[in-house]
């Protein structure tokens, strides 16, 4: 026979986890906080292997893709000065180079501001709408808007827009703003994902950015160098941004349903206690102020990195031209810009990334703002390059080597911290709540974004 030896004042399980179910309801209604599943492991799996590093290799497309639209639309900067002309301009062999029209001048600027308002506001709500909309609704859906999108974007190059060019400038504007809300989706549930990973790759989403902006700067270098029209070379150009959001959409499909993705999504994986007890799963809390506590100052070192370079990049430096324009070089006319401005900062981001993985120096929070900061200088320095058209402040570094040179210190420090913040953010949370803490990277990295570009606009206007 049983005895009932539990004293009568004690609480039985079914009071205590009533208590605490009555402790996390009451909390939620205090904070804002999204309950989760403790789901983890009794004993720790054995983590399957990436085979052939596929993982990682669409991990770096993936990373690739999410920028396509920022890459492809700014850096092809040759096309949009041909749709945004004066058409009843007349050129002779011996004219001046002309100057920017207004919306020539002002497009890169308008450009930014489209691009980044729609990303830190979806970005927000991809980080507070993670945990109710899938992933895979999430990643497919924004793969597919993209492109459409894009085939938008390749049909127009083929329109005449010569009559109606205010109207296209604010056609091509929503457009921009319709991709960016998609790319923010895209770009923070691949954040969000990324830091229950390990930091390879992270490495590999960060720098298959910067690999995106070469590959941009690439493909519009060989356009312009075949020597086709401003309009053929947009439209080759436009249509390999279609091929790889596709291949992108076939790959992520195919890497979804690998058991090494599984594996680092799922705390299901592996020997749990509801399969063996069939206890009660009790829900761990994630609290974004509590996150936000924890990382703060990786926060405010992303926002910096990207505040700071689009304060300058690429608005002011898709302006400043060679010393030597208007005397008939190639280079000098039709190459420095897109090398210059485009592919060497291009590569020097891909470099600061790639040396940030290896070095991973400075871990301290403040460390990271404080060097952060020191890359102020740089908005001085760029802004007196050769920068046109310009009609308040003078031209002090009127050399190419100036400015390639700042450019590339420009680059590689952009790259190294701005890998670096979003590296350090996941190690310093608990693992439920990694996805959160990188979701909130990615919203002050677009934030950081957004405060750049309209930085650049005024800077702009009064150079």
């Amino acid at each position: 026979m049983e005895v009932n030896t539990q004293p009568l004042l004690e609480n039985s399980d079914w009071e205590s986890d009533n208590e605490e179910e009555i402790k996390i309801s009451n909390y939620h209604e205090d904070h804002h906080v999204v309950p989760v599943r403790n789901e983890k492991p009794l004993f720790k799996p054995q983590e399957p292997k990436d085979k052939y590093f596929m993982a990682y290799f669409i991990f770096y497309l993936l990373g690739m893709t999410t920028l396509l639209s920022w890459n492809f639309f700014i850096t092809a900067d040759d096309y949009w000065m041909y749709k945004f002309r004066d058409p009843n301009s007349k050129l002779t062999l011996v004219s001046p180079p002309p100057k920017r029209t207004p919306l020539q001048a002002s497009f890169t600027s308008y450009l930014s501001i489209a691009s980044n308002l729609p990303n830190i506001a979806f970005l927000a709500l991809n980080t507070v709408l993670s945990h109710r909309i899938s992933l895979q609704t999430r990643m497919i859906g924004s793969l597919l808007m993209m492109l459409l999108l894009f085939i938008i974007t390749t049909v127009f190059v083929k329109v005449d827009t010569d009559p109606w060019q205010q109207q296209f400038f604010i056609l091509t504007l929503t457009t921009v703003v319709l991709l960016n809300a998609s790319s923010a989706v895209l770009s923070g549930s691949i954040f969000g994902i990324i830091g229950k990973f390990s930091p390879k790759y992270i490495t590999a989403v960060i720098g298959g950015q910067a690999l995106g902006g070469m590959f941009a700067a690439v493909a519009e270098i060989i356009a312009l160098s075949v020597g086709a029209s401003s309009v053929h070379s947009a439209f080759v150009y436009f249509m390999v941004g279609n091929i790889m959001i596709l291949i992108s959409l076939v790959c992520y499909i195919v890497l979804s349903k690998t058991v090494f993705f599984k594996f680092h999504l799922s705390d299901k994986m592996g020997v749990s206690l509801n399969e063996f007890q069939n206890e009660l799963v009790r829900p761990r809390i994630v609290c974004y102020k509590t996150i936000y506590k924890k990382i703060w100052p990786y926060g405010i070192s992303a926002f910096l990195v990207f505040a700071i370079t689009l304060c300058i990049y690429p608005g002011v430096t898709v302006l400043i031209e060679s010393e030597g324009k208007g005397h008939g070089y190639k280079w000098n006319d039709i190459y420095f810009v897109p090398v210059v401005a485009y592919l060497i900062f291009s590569c020097g981001d891909y470099l600061g990334r790639l040396l940030a993985g290896i070095l991973q120096w400075p871990r301290k929070g403040y460390l990271l703002v404080t060097f952060n900061l020191l890359r102020l200088v740089f908005i001085p320095l760029l802004i007196f390059c050769n920068a046109q058209p310009r009609g308040h402040l003078p031209v002090a570094f009127d050399r190419d080597y100036y400015y390639i040179l700042i450019i590339i210190l420009f680059a590689i420090t952009n790259g190294y911290l701005a890998n670096l913040s979003v590296m350090c953010a996941p190690r310093v949370v608990d693992q439920h709540e990694k996805e959160t803490a990188s979701s909130m990277m990615a919203v002050f990295i677009g934030i950081g974004l957004t405060v750049g570009s309209a930085i650049s606009l005024i800077i702009v206007r009064y150079l």
